[in-house]
């Protein structure tokens, strides 16, 4: 019993729901769009063989642009209190009463929004039930006020000073409120900001799941999968089984999933183990929803995730996120890209007009990627080959000599300068600046496919692609012409996951340009 974790047994009480109408096992091609938002027809307007189940969002968006809605909170909650702040101060200019007087009811009101949990946005609550408990944290906050300078002051002082005050700083936040409850609404229909899952393991603890999920609207389960498909119902309250866990690895919904939650009871320790490892190449997280009794100590990691809808979980593999880390990177992509762009478009120009003048065709190349969890981009480059040669899937890798490409191409792909595009998906959010380099979907080492011949290969994909990284400036650039490049450009690659920061990546920048003149022997 060495291997095994002791978990407390959970019984919610909560009883199984019949099977909605069955679904088909067909998914139509164009539900999972590649590199973009999917706009879905409305669910009642969706036919009975459609399967997108009942908390499938109106749009499915890629997970590279969910946005945190713990820091939106906090901006909202910022903004209220620099509204109710500036009333405040132009309550004192105008009345000239002592800055408590309108410091205290601005504390109060602040406190009461955060008590009746005005900034958390509950999916199942309407504007009108938001704009009542609003207008109901504000009378209190200002009675408690009241009450508190009344003590010291005459009460009717106070109430002649705080009135002007208090209609202003109501019609602000009542406006404000039905702003940031719109806004929220939108997001969630675009699917960018509630969390999307799958769970693997169509079972009682899966059910439970998906049931407290549409209760609190926490998460969107897309989908079910299971290693046992032929035991399977065709779905779980509604949400459809589709496909095994083999389906899964490969299925055109994974770069729109936040998380993959295995539901196997944990208690089958082998089973638990066999799921898990078949789930360890993909780039997304994986949990176990830990209900069971016994959970095999060697399947989890020691960090716990956040739990849903209070059931808790274990991180499995994956990274977990890091919130300020993430605003950091982004905020030094905008700004380096942007002065970068400005310096690099005299460049540019010129790379394009002799591109222009040496060879028919056009400017840009453009070829889609892998990029963060495993989502399909559109990367730019200047055209360096033939046209009439054009590799868009890398089927055929760049050799010394290579006769496709063209004059101008061998200059600018030894200096680098055909990926200066790329700028703009670095600035559009597709790309980073640093990052593992994007590779050709399907593109060959030899005659075997590239992913195939590393275990971990997705790993890259758990952060956006970059213009340059750390591989890059350790001399695995250009092809990868054998299994033994292959491996080496993903181990230096998931080393810089596991090491990145904001210092590593200002080192590799300035790394960059020192390690592309010195270079002279990687074929590009």
């Amino acid at each position: 019993m060495s291997n095994l974790v002791r978990l407390p047994r959970r019984d919610d009480g909560l009883q199984s729901a019949p099977a909605p109408e069955a679904w088909t096992p067909v998914l139509d091609e164009t539900d999972f769009a590649a590199g973009h938002d999917h706009a879905l027809p409305p669910a009642e307007a969706a036919p009975a063989q459609d399967r997108r189940g009942p908390m499938r969002p109106e749009r499915l968006s890629p997970t590279r642009r969910r946005l945190d809605g713990q820091a939106f909170a906090w901006a909202f909650q910022g903004i209220d209190g620099l509204w109710l702040g500036a009333c405040a101060l132009g309550a004192f200019i105008m009345g000239g009463a002592q800055a408590g007087v309108y410091v205290a009811p601005a504390l109060a009101v602040m406190v009461t929004l955060s008590l009746f949990d005005l900034y958390a946005f509950r999916s199942r609550q309407g504007l009108s039930y938001h704009l009542a408990k609003t207008s109901v944290a504000v009378a209190l906050g200002v009675g408690a006020a009241v009450l508190m300078l009344a003590a010291f002051l005459p009460l009717v002082l106070v109430l002649s000073q705080l009135a002007v005050w208090t209609v202003a700083a109501f019609l602000g936040l009542y406006a404000l409120h039905a702003l940031w409850w719109l806004r929220v609404r939108r997001w969630r229909s675009e699917g960018r900001l509630t969390p999307n899952v799958v769970i693997v393991g169509a079972t009682k603890a899966a059910e439970r799941l998906i049931s407290q999920a549409m209760k609190s609207g926490e998460v969107n389960v897309l989908g079910v999968f299971d290693d046992r498909l032929a035991r399977a119902p065709d779905a779980l309250r509604g949400v459809p089984v589709l496909g095994d866990t083999q389906a899964l690895l490969s299925h055109r919904i994974m770069p729109y999933v936040d998380r993959v939650i295995v539901a196997v009871p944990t208690g089958a320790q082998e089973r638990v183990r066999q799921v898990i490892a078949s789930l360890r190449p993909l780039p997304n997280e994986v949990s176990l929803l830990l209900e069971d009794e016994l959970v095999p100590a060697d399947a989890i990691s020691p960090h716990h995730t956040a739990p849903i809808s209070d059931l808790p979980l274990a991180r499995v593999s994956g990274l977990p996120r890091h919130l300020g880390r993430a605003i950091v990177k982004r905020t030094l992509d905008l700004v380096i890209g942007a002065v970068a762009l400005v310096v690099a478009l005299p460049v540019m120009a010129l790379v394009a007009l002799a591109i222009r003048l040496d060879s028919p065709g056009p400017i840009l190349f453009t070829q889609r990627r892998q990029g963060f969890n495993n989502e399909e981009i559109v990367v730019w480059k200047f055209r360096s080959m033939r046209h009439d040669v054009a590799d868009a899937n890398a089927r055929r890798q760049v050799q010394a000599d290579d006769d496709r490409v063209t004059r101008v191409g061998r200059l600018i792909r030894s200096t680098s300068l055909d990926e200066l595009p790329q700028i703009f998906n670095v600035l559009s959010g597709e790309m980073s600046l640093v990052g593992p380099r994007p590779h050709a979907i399907g593109m060959m080492t030899g005659d075997v496919e590239s992913a195939r011949l590393v275990a971990e290969y997705a790993h890259r994909h758990r952060m956006k692609p970059g213009m340059t990284g750390w591989a890059a400036i350790h001399g695995s650039r250009g092809p990868v012409d054998t299994p033994e490049d292959v491996r080496r450009r993903v181990e230096l690659d998931i080393e810089y996951i596991e090491r990145q920061s904001v210092w590593l990546d200002l080192y590799i920048i300035a790394m960059t340009i020192p390690c592309l003149l010195g270079d002279r022997q990687a074929v590009r």
